[in-house]
């Protein structure tokens, strides 16, 4: 799959008194364009719902390059950078884009699966795993057998 992201329009509500993008609003904009991404694969809320799972988050990162304020054009992309062969647990990497491909922060997370019924970690079937394991890899995508800490 071809890199996938997403303009985003910053609204007045996302400035803080400094008049740039509050911290926490970029991670709302990575959740934007991760569940986009999967719904737009056919990861939808009705297709969870019929799994009984939801992706759940361990950890997430930010990191900031330069600010973002209430005029600039902003482009958000994913890509998985480590995953479990069965796609159980994953990292995601997002980079935020200002115009002319200025690069403003980059946040990166790390999820899994839950089982909404029982509340616990779950594997996820095979058409997940097929749809996750379709998604833009990063350059330095890496395999692996552990849990992602």
């Amino acid at each position: 799959m071809q890199k996938f992201s997403l303009p985003i329009q910053v609204r007045w509500s996302d400035i803080d008194q400094n008049r740039h993008l509050r911290h926490s609003v970029y991670y709302d904009y990575g959740a934007t364009v991760r569940i986009s991404c999967f719904s737009a694969h056919g990861l939808t809320n009705l297709k969870f719902d019929e799994l009984h799972i939801g992706p759940i988050l361990f950890r997430e990162e930010a990191i900031f390059k330069r600010e973002i304020k209430f005029e600039d054009r902003v482009t958000v992309d994913m890509e998985v950078t480590k995953a479990t062969h069965d796609f159980a647990r994953w990292s995601i990497r997002h980079h935020f884009y200002k115009e002319e491909n200025v690069l403003a922060a980059i946040v990166t997370m790390d999820g899994a699966w839950i089982d909404i019924t029982k509340r616990k970690l779950a594997l996820p079937d095979l058409e997940v795993q097929r749809i996750f394991d379709d998604f833009p890899k990063s350059e330095d995508f890496a395999w692996t057998e552990k849990m992602i800490r």
